[in-house]
């Protein structure tokens, strides 16, 4: 007889939801311990301060307020739109590049018409433009997966490297003063920047965002075509055998999540940051993967983590400003309790199981 090795891990998929509710919570706590102890043993500070600091940091006035809604929108945005693609198990790691030539179009579209056409046009035709450009931006690593079944995850990679260098190469024709920045574009008129609604100046992007968020929600949900990416990523065999073009549903589900992404770089541009760069994308293209699949590809799951995220960075930002901290200790303390919040997601899957002593 076999033995059984001593300890084992296997699948949980009947745990009950109050229990991982515990799970979610003791781990949440034991990260905190952990941040609190690595705090006062380097720093020699009161892990409380640090703590009340980081809520300072989201939350102490009304703008950081707004301006944590508005990141947590921005990277829910692109998790969102990785969820298609995701869902195909088409590992799409281009979303920096997709954000990148998304904001690309919109830049070059209030540089050239920012003068000459009315704002709202404007806005409609970077939202167009953006979207397309993300698209087709997508389309080739789609294509040649679709035709020649190359490695998506590399291809895709590797197009993010050269929308950095797109991108380098129109800042260089734009910048006037080679200082390698466009700087503010339309900052006297405005032209092709989101407008303030209700006095609030992010109030759009939230708006766009919640619409693409519930939109693709249903779209994946209830439509054919998202029933065929579901099909299509579980066996391409029997999706194949159900009669549905798989082919066709690569392409068409990349053309999405790539026009998706690209709108993300639209809102970064006309409602964030209102200028082009390299680091426009900021690598949100990266951090929204961690989003996308802590939320199982749930895109309204997505809004927690998306917010838990965004919470945690602009805590450590604060904290190296109030403690004197250089970015690394603040690093150091997200990154427990990222670290905790995966290993919570892992132990409410899986078990751990120890051999008794009959079985040995």
């Amino acid at each position: 007889m076999n033995k059984q090795p001593f300890i084992r891990i296997r699948k949980k998929d009947d745990r009950p939801f109050w229990q991982k509710l515990v799970i979610k919570f003791a781990f949440i706590v034991l990260a905190l311990l952990i941040a609190a102890l690595f705090i006062n043993s380097v720093t020699k500070l009161n892990p409380i301060k640090v703590y009340v600091s980081m809520f300072k940091g989201a939350f102490s006035t009304k703008r950081r307020i707004w301006i944590t809604v508005r990141d947590t929108c921005l990277l829910l945005s692109i998790a969102v739109g990785l969820t298609p693609a995701f869902r195909m198990k088409f590992w799409n790691t281009g979303a920096e590049g997709q954000i990148l030539v998304g904001g690309l179009c919109s830049a070059a579209l209030m540089i050239y018409l920012g003068n000459k056409i009315p704002s709202a046009l404007l806005l409609v035709l970077m939202f167009i433009g953006s979207a397309i450009a993300g698209a087709l931006w997508g389309l080739r690593p789609a294509y040649f997966k679709a035709k020649y079944n190359t490695n998506e995850t590399l291809f895709t990679l590797m197009m993010n490297y050269v929308g950095i260098q797109l991108i380098e190469f129109f800042v260089d024709i734009w910048d006037k003063k080679q200082s390698h920045s466009v700087g503010i574009i339309n900052g006297d008129t405005n032209a092709g920047w989101f407008p303030a609604l209700f006095g609030q100046q992010y109030l759009l992007n939230v708006l766009l965002v919640a619409v693409i968020t519930i939109a693709i929600t249903i779209y994946l949900t209830y439509s054919k075509h998202g029933y065929e990416v579901t099909v299509t990523g579980e066996s391409e065999s029997t999706a194949r055998y159900s009669g549905v073009n798989v082919p066709k549903v690569i392409i068409r589900t990349m053309l999405l999540s790539g026009a998706l992404c690209g709108l993300a770089g639209f809102t970064e541009v006309a409602g964030i940051s209102h200028t082009i760069s390299v680091k426009t994308s900021g690598g949100r293209g990266f951090t929204a993967i961690i989003v996308a699949w802590l939320a199982k590809l749930n895109p309204l799951v997505m809004i927690i983590y998306s917010f838990l995220i965004v919470f945690l960075n602009k805590g450590a930002v604060q904290i190296a400003s109030d403690f004197n901290l250089n970015e690394y200790a603040s690093n150091i303390i997200t990154g427990i309790l990222l670290f905790c919040i995966l290993a919570s997601e892992f132990m409410t899957n899986y078990e751990i199981v120890f051999r008794h002593k009959e079985e040995q």
